[in-house]
């Protein structure tokens, strides 16, 4: 998803870009200040573009810090789950053993 949105606000970016240069170029203006126009959009929609993939980059560290932690939680209650899971198999074990040798102990008589 943040790929899609990167994608777009580059291809957005690019175009408007683009548009505002060719429109600068067909503008009648002297050439000198033709290309500062041309200079000052570049420049504009360099920090805008470098704005916007600081702000992309920032929520995309926010949300794996968030899904890491998340998966740290999950790791540690599946830990925990398995552990009284393996508990109740031991227990289940353990009386069905005690059964055996109830029975055993019968056979040796």
């Amino acid at each position: 998803m943040a790929n899609n949105t990167g994608n777009t606000l580059l291809a957005l970016l690019t175009g408007a870009a683009i548009g505002a240069g060719v429109g600068i170029l067909f503008a009648p203006d002297k050439g000198s200040n033709t290309r500062g126009k041309i200079k000052g959009s570049y420049d504009d929609a360099k920090d805008e573009l470098k704005h916007k993939l600081d702000e992309v980059s920032d929520q995309l560290k926010k949300k794996f810090s968030s899904t890491k932690y998340n998966l740290e939680d999950s790791y540690e209650d599946l830990v925990s789950n398995m552990s009284y899971k393996t508990e109740d198999v031991i227990t289940f074990l353990e009386s069905k053993l005690a059964e055996l040798k109830k029975q055993n102990a019968k056979l040796h008589k």
